[in-house]
């Protein structure tokens, strides 16, 4: 069955904005909100940097719902050290009762390390600090005790305590690169995430994730598929929505009359997709999202 979830962005918003846009999401019938970890906004200007944390902004979409999955797509590796955010997902699925699920990602604004003077390496350096990451994440959160040797985090006999209340708390790698990204969550991920593209594109990276899983001897069952998708009923939405960029997501939003939005979400799902979340950013257009909750009858 497809899960039907939501991505709020915390750039231009205010922590009661999220709350009230939260509760109602939630009540609209979706399964699944997530947010996502930056520290300035989309547009990679240096001035653009109004964003709420991801960290704690997760904790408070724990607390302020009771039945959505709570999810991050995703964390930044080259500023969150997956032993602290082990401590800290941990906590997250305490406070929601066993509803959180953990992102991890190679990170891409560079803004952001610029601005903060952290250290903003090549593409190799940051996937093989993916790698090293996701394998010392899924040691704290599914076994008792971890030990690690890398070049860039060390682990002994480390143990995370308290244990997240979920036995086999999920653990998500977000990106579409398919020499790199896609074989490590094929190696270490319960689930895949990818933006913005469009029903063929997503089924093509999809078969290469199975390749990468055949190749490593696992199921290619054991790890869910979402897609992040914009959703705009008009072109006036999509241009309001994502400005200078409404051209290079265009392929991944959903957009035209209910027919056609529910036929290309049909695509996404004949193409591999378990889980279709909207991505939206603030100001939020909730009734937007009513609309589409009305149409697929949630």
């Amino acid at each position: 069955m497809t899960v039907f979830g939501v991505h709020a962005g915390l750039q231009h918003t205010t922590a009661d904005e999220l709350r009230s846009a939260w509760r109602r999401i939630e009540d609209l019938g979706f399964g699944w909100i997530s947010v996502g970890d930056h520290c300035y906004g989309a547009t990679g200007r240096p001035d653009d940097a109004a964003c709420l944390e991801a960290v704690a902004m997760h904790a408070a979409l724990a607390c302020t719902t009771s039945k959505v999955r709570v999810g991050s797509l995703v964390y930044s590796i080259g500023y969150r050290h997956p032993a602290v955010l082990a401590k800290a997902i941990t906590a997250i699925d305490q406070l929601s009762g066993g509803r959180a699920d953990m992102g991890i990602g190679a990170g891409w604004a560079k803004v952001e390390y610029d601005a903060y003077g952290i250290e903003f390496p090549d593409t190799k350096t940051r996937m093989d600090q993916l790698e090293e990451g996701i394998q010392c994440l899924r040691g704290l959160l599914h076994d008792d005790v971890t030990t690690f040797e890398g070049t860039y985090f060390q682990l002994t006999e480390a143990r995370n305590e308290p244990r997240p209340l979920q036995e086999k708390l999920p653990i998500w790698i977000g990106g579409g690169g398919e020499k790199r990204t896609l074989k490590i969550a094929a190696k270490y991920a319960d689930g895949w995430n990818v933006p913005f593209i469009d029903p063929e594109t997503f089924a093509r990276k999809n078969q290469v994730l199975d390749e990468h899983c055949a190749a490593v001897g696992r199921d290619p069952k054991e790890i869910k598929r979402a897609i992040n998708t914009g959703l705009a009923w008009t072109e006036e939405s999509l241009q309001q929505q994502f400005g200078a960029i409404a051209d290079f997501v265009r392929p991944g939003v959903l957009t035209g009359g209910d027919e056609q939005v529910l036929d290309t979400i049909g695509r996404y799902v004949e193409a591999g997709a378990d889980q279709v979340n909207i991505a939206l950013r603030a100001p939020f257009d909730l009734d937007a999202l009513e609309r589409l909750s009305g149409a697929l009858d949630l």
